[in-house]
Formats: C-alpha cells, structure tokens, sequence
C-alpha cells in the first residue's frame, strides 16, 4: 500500500524510510545494528522483510560507510549535516532526496514490526484538515521513532536541527500530532520490540524462535 488517500481525495506519494544510520553505543564498541544477527540473517534484512510488501520506494537512512549497504539494492542516503544527529535528520534527507508527500519512519532494530503497519498509519490522514504527523503506540508507549511524516514539517525539522535539538521525543511534545494503537495478543511479541542492548537481542532471539514454531 503505496498510495493512500488523503483528506482531499487525490493520491498521496508515501516512502518508507529505515533509519540505520545511529552509533549504537548501548551495543558494545564497533557494533553496526543494521547488521546485527537474528535468526541467522541481519537486522536490516528481518526488517525489509516486514516492510517492503508494504511501501514502495523504500529508502535506507546511513552514515559512515554507505557502501556496506549495497547488497540491499536500496538507496542510502547520508544526513545533509555533519555529525550523527539522530533520526530528525534522517527523515530531513529522506524529503530532500525523494519526491514523496510522506515519509514512513522505522528503526533498523525493530524485526516485528506489523504487517499491516502502512494501512494502520495511514487510517488518521482520512480525518485531517491540516497534514500532521503519526505516531505508533503500543502497550501504552509513544514509539516516536515508527512515525508518519507529512512533506510539510520539513521547516520545523530544519529548525529543530540548526538549534540543537536532536530528540525525537522532544520533538513531538513540542508539536500536533495524531497517534495510532496497535495490539497485540499475551502470546505475540510487541511489534515495536526494539534492539538497544545485546541482552534485547537474545529475548529477540527466543521471541522469533518462538514464532518460528
């Protein structure tokens, strides 16, 4: 599902963004998350997989060495700014770089995510006046970081950056947004697990074992 409607009727351009692009401090030295083994396979390649029959184009958010993306056949884009400033300059390249009316933001740490993550997302764009961002929720928790962009926050992200402020979570306290609520069964992971510290990454482990069975 690549082209919702909006409130006016008419098409609406969505690309799916996955930010790859943090220092994964909490990890361990030298870890690249992206590139972190699950079940055998890369992080990055668990999250394609519950993406990409969503939303096309996708686009891969990078720093460092883009070049060790290439196997991915994706577009890597480095931020427009020097330093690791955190996602917000992601989802800024993400709009410098394609065409797209909105940007559909997703962490390379998040390997359950919903299949049906597009369509929900795009449910609030039906009661909108005025473009504004989404935001996931799950288990009574903001995940900030899985949020539908309109082309129109470009400014404030731009300004948001130039002054410093790099927080997602600040970001969206400080401006309008919708949210979304997605359940999930005792028995079913969170599908906005995420992967900071190697610890997580076990539990991830035994979780898809888990479903795997």
């Amino acid at each position: 599902m690549n082209v919702p409607v909006n409130t006016q009727g008419s098409l609406t351009r969505i690309t799916g963004l996955i930010l790859a692009g943090g220092m994964a401090r909490r990890m361990g030295p030298g870890a690249d998350k992206a590139f972190l083994s699950l079940a055998g396979r890369p992080l990055l390649a668990h999250v394609l997989e519950r993406l990409s029959p969503q939303v096309t184009p996708i686009v891969i958010s990078g720093n460092g060495n883009l070049d060790r993306f290439a196997a991915f056949g994706l577009p890597v884009l480095a931020d427009l700014r020097s330093g690791f400033q955190g996602p917000l300059a992601g989802v800024e390249a993400a709009f410098a770089a394609t065409g797209a009316d909105w940007i559909l933001s997703v962490a390379v740490d998040l390997p359950f995510l919903p299949t049906r993550l597009v369509e929900r997302m795009c449910e609030p764009l039906q009661q909108m006046s005025v473009p504004e961002p989404v935001v996931a929720v799950s288990a009574g928790q903001h995940h900030y970081v899985v949020a539908l962009w309109p082309r129109s926050v470009v400014g404030q992200l731009a300004m948001a950056l130039a002054n410093g402020h790099y927080s997602l979570r600040d970001w969206f306290q400080s401006h309008s947004y919708r949210q979304v609520v997605f359940l999930f069964a005792d028995h079913e992971p969170d599908p906005f697990f995420n992967i900071n510290r190697p610890a997580d990454l076990s539990v991830a482990e035994a979780l898809y074992q888990k479903q795997a069975h």
